[in-house]
C-alpha cells in the first residue's frame, strides 16, 4: 500500500485564540515587511518560540521537526501526524500541514510543497543543527538561505498591550503560587511536596483566568540549603530543616509565555551572616528597580548594579546577568538574548519592553552565609519609567517564614 507524506487533518472545532485577529496580524505585518525589505521570499521557522509568536501553536516535539513557513500570502505550520488535528485547531488562521513517518524526510517534502525553492529564504541559524541546514540546502538548492532568528527576536522584544495585558495576568498567578508555596512549608517537608502545592495553585488559577486555553508548563522550582546555589535546579527529595535559606521560584506558563517570581526565603530563623548577604542582595534588587526605564543600555544597567555588590566585596560571587525579556520563552526554548543586562549588551530599553531584574550571589558551603540569594520582579518600560508588576514582598522583614 503507497501510503501518503503529506495530508490534511482538519479535525474538530478551533478554540478561543490566545490573542486578536488584530494582534497576529500586526506581528505578521512587521515580520513581512522586514522580508519584503530585505527581499526574503519565504521564511521557515523552527523554534518553538517564534512558531508560537506568530502562529499560536507550542508544539511537541519528541524528535519530531516542526515548521511554520510565512510568505507574503500565506501562514501554513507543518506539523507531525502523530499530533493528530490539534496542531489545525491552534494555528492562527488554521492552515496546516501534517507529514507522516511512512518515509524518512517527510518534513523537508512539506517543505518543499510549501517554500518556493528560489531567492532568500529565511531560517533560524540559532536553532537548526548543521545536519538540519544540510538538508534545508538540499530540499531547497535553488534557493538562499539567510538568518530570521535575530530580526525575529528583535520584533518579539516590543510587547503590545495585549501581551502586557498576559503578562500581568501570570506575574499575578506566579503571587498566587508563592503563596500557595509559603502555605505548604513546614519543617521535614521535602521540596517536592512544596512545589507540588505551589504548582497546582497556579494551573488551577490560569484554568480559572483563560478557561480556554490548554494548560501545559506550569511549574515550580523550590530549593532548599545547598540546592539553591543554582537557579535552575531542579526539585529534590531533600527535606526543610529550621534555619536553612530557601529559594521560591514559580513559572506560570499561559499559552507559551513564561512569567515568573523569584525571591529568598528563610525557614524559621535566620544567621547574622544571612541576614547581612540577603539584605545587600535586597539593596542591589531595589536599586535596579530604579534604574528600569526609557533610554538607558542594558549594559549600563549591569555597570551600575556591579558597584553594590564591589563595594560590599561580593561582586565575585555573582553568578549571571541582572535580568532578561519576557515574552514567549520557556525553560526548554525561547530567550531574547540581546535583551539582557549583562555587560555586553548595548541594547537599549524602550517603551513596550518587558524586563525583570533578578540580581544573585552565591556563597560556597564552607563560606559563612552559604547559600543562593535571588530576588526577581518584573517590569513593563513605559514612556517616562517602568511599571513594577509583581506583588510578592521580598527581603527580610517578609520572608523568614516561621
Amino acid at each position: 500500500m503507497q501510503m501518503p507524506a503529506l495530508i490534511e487533518i482538519k479535525n474538530g472545532q478551533p478554540p478561543k485564540p490566545t490573542f486578536s485577529e488584530q494582534e497576529m496580524s500586526s506581528r505578521l505585518g512587521k515580520l513581512r515587511n522586514h522580508m519584503k525589505e530585505r527581499d526574503i521570499q519565504a521564511c521557515v521557522f523552527t523554534s518553538m518560540h517564534n512558531i508560537n509568536y506568530f502562529a499560536d501553536f507550542v508544539y511537541c516535539a519528541f524528535g519530531r521537526p516542526y515548521g511554520l513557513i510565512v510568505t507574503q500570502d500565506r501562514l501554513t505550520t507543518l506539523t507531525a501526524n502523530i499530533d493528530g488535528g490539534q496542531p489545525y485547531r491552534q494555528t492562527f488562521g488554521h492552515d496546516n500541514l501534517v507529514y507522516t513517518d511512512w518515509k524518512k524526510d517527510n518534513f523537508f517534502r512539506g517543505v518543499q510543497n510549501l517554500v518556493p525553492n528560489q531567492g532568500k529564504v529565511g531560517i533560524e541559524f540559532d536553532h537548526v543543527t548543521l545536519e538540519r541546514k544540510q538538508k534545508f540546502e538540499d530540499a531547497l538548492d535553488s534557493a538562499e538561505l539567510v538568518d530570521i532568528g535575530v530580526p525575529t527576536m528583535q520584533i518579539r522584544m516590543i510587547k503590545s498591550a495585549e501581551e502586557h495585558a498576559l503578562i500581568k495576568q501570570g506575574a499575578r498567578i506566579c503571587d498566587i503560587g508563592g503563596a500557595a508555596l509559603v502555605e505548604a512549608l513546614h519543617e521535614n517537608v521535602p521540596e517536592y511536596e512544596v512545589a507540588l502545592h505551589s504548582t497546582q495553585a497556579m494551573v488551577r488559577a490560569i484554568a480559572k483566568t483563560y478557561p480556554h486555553t490548554e494548560l501545559m508548563d506550569t511549574w515550580t522550582w523550590f530549593q532548599s540549603g545547598i540546592n539553591t546555589d543554582g537557579a535552575h535546579n531542579p526539585v529534590t527529595t531533600r527535606r526543610v530543616q529550621k534555619g536553612d535559606i530557601l529559594s521560591l521560584n514559580c513559572f506560570s506558563m499561559v499559552s507559551g509565555y513564561y512569567q515568573a517570581l523569584e525571591r529568598t526565603l528563610f525557614f524559621d530563623h535566620c544567621s547574622d551572616e544571612h541576614l547581612r548577604l540577603w539584605e545587600v542582595n535586597c539593596e542591589v534588587h531595589r536599586e535596579g528597580l530604579k534604574l528600569v526605564k526609557p533610554g538607558v543600555r542594558c549594559m549600563d544597567v549591569a555597570h551600575e548594579l556591579n558597584k553594590i555588590f564591589e563595594h560590599y566585596d561580593l561582586l565575585q560571587y555573582r553568578t549571571f546577568g541582572y535580568g532578561h525579556s519576557f515574552g514567549s520563552l520557556s525553560h526548554y526554548y525561547g530567550r531574547e538574548a540581546g535583551l539582557e543586562f549583562r555587560e555586553d549588551i548595548e541594547t537599549v530599553l524602550e517603551p513596550g519592553m518587558v524586563v525583570s531584574i533578578e540580581p544573585m550571589i552565591m556563597l560556597p558551603e564552607n563560606m559563612p552565609g552559604a547559600g543562593g540569594y535571588r530576588e526577581h520582579d518584573i517590569l513593563i518600560v513605559t514612556e517616562d519609567g517602568a511599571e513594577n508588576i509583581t506583588h510578592f514582598p521580598f527581603g527580610p522583614e517578609h520572608n523568614i517564614i516561621q
